[in-house]
């Protein structure tokens, strides 16, 4: 069922490194790298690249119900590590899946408010799980990701028989899989903590009014006390002139708010794009349709750079994953057949330099 626009951006921070002998993660936690926690009913899939066909690693999970649809909902990102292959869109693939809430646990009354340091995703239904997990006997470890037994704990309230019949499935399907699972890449694993943008940009607002009451003040007094500290968006607009590049300038000012936001979630609003995409490109994603349904895609989430630092390897091994920008866009009435057991792929475009743009 589709969800209306989302009216405000949510950005992904990262929250601690998710330690698999503290914390069990599932479909409910929002985390980058480990290996995905798939939904009940959902054959398991290994992904390889379209380039060089080695298996994807990996590189987020998303869990982002739409608003009142009775889908429990994921997008996973992966993409291979191998050098030859950063920045290239057919070296990544983006896989979304849904299940109804009915085939998992029963709710239970509303747990009770959240710590003041946890922060919701937004204040409807329509957000990345919050309200999901507020509702949950056991929590996926939103809002601080440092409570030892409240990440993303498996549901276990569902009626015996469904709780059985999936588990079992579960376990054939990793019995099936597990030689594909073996070969990928694993990156290690961290849970993802939100702040609204919106926030930050009252931050920004209070900020401009105390400097502005400061020169109102110089002015009065006759006195010269200096800025305050702060005005990131300020100096990137003076970047702009040195770049000679418009759409770069934008993205680094909208970043500048919280330079180390690793993901923007704003399904149905506009994406940040390090430079204006190839005109061959911009038409694609215009006109992009749901391979599934036949209809139109939607703009959903996007990586960002500081992105880029986490990705490493738990074998020691390096990830050579590098981009700008790694946007996802999905169909936009979040198609789906209830009791389909595959995910559908969905459309991503990576950006680094403009000459390396490639589309898939």
């Amino acid at each position: 069922m589709a969800s209306r626009a989302q009216e405000q951006t949510l950005l992904g921070l990262c929250d601690g490194e998710l330690d698999s002998n503290r914390h069990r993660s599932s479909f409910l936690t929002n985390k980058v790298g480990g290996h995905p926690d798939w939904l009940p009913g959902i054959s398991r899939q290994s992904p390889r690249c379209g380039r060089c066909g080695a298996p994807l690693a990996h590189v987020v999970q998303v869990y982002c119900p739409l608003e009142a649809s009775p889908y429990h909902r994921n997008l996973h990102l992966f993409a291979c590590p191998g050098a030859a292959c950063s920045g290239r869109s057919d070296c990544w693939t983006v896989l979304r899946s849904q299940c109804l809430e009915e085939r998992t646990a029963s709710r239970p009354a509303p747990a009770q408010e959240a710590p003041p340091a946890a922060t919701e995703w937004c204040d409807t239904a329509d957000d990345w799980g919050v309200e999901e997990e507020e509702e949950e006997e056991e929590k996926d470890g939103w809002g601080g990701g440092v409570e030892e037994d409240s990440h993303g704990q498996e549901e276990t309230t569902a009626p015996e028989e469904k709780a059985g019949e999936v588990d079992v499935s579960s376990r054939l399907q990793d019995l099936n899989l597990g030689a594909s699972r073996e070969d990928a890449p694993v990156l290690r694993p961290f849970f993802i903590s939100v702040a609204e943008e919106s926030d930050l940009c009252g931050e920004r607002d209070d900020l401009r009014h105390a400097q502005q009451l400061l020169r109102e003040y110089e002015s009065r007094e006759g006195v010269a006390v200096g800025e305050l500290e702060g005005g990131c968006e300020e100096k990137y607009e003076k970047t702009s002139a040195r770049h000679g590049d418009a759409v770069f300038s934008r993205f680094m000012k909208k970043i500048s708010l919280c330079p180390q936001q690793i993901l923007r979630y704003c399904r149905g609003g506009k994406p940040l794009f390090v430079s204006e995409p190839p005109p061959a490109a911009a038409a694609s994603l215009a006109s992009a349709a749901c391979g599934r349904c036949g209809g139109s895609r939607t703009f959903e989430l996007q990586l960002m750079p500081a992105l880029v630092s986490l990705l490493r390897r738990t074998d020691g091994g390096e990830a050579e994953l590098e981009f700008g920008t790694v946007l996802v866009y999905t169909c936009t009435d979040s198609c789906w057949t209830a009791g389909s057991g595959a995910a559908v792929e969905e459309l991503c475009f990576v950006q680094t330099d403009p000459d390396q743009q490639l589309f898939k």
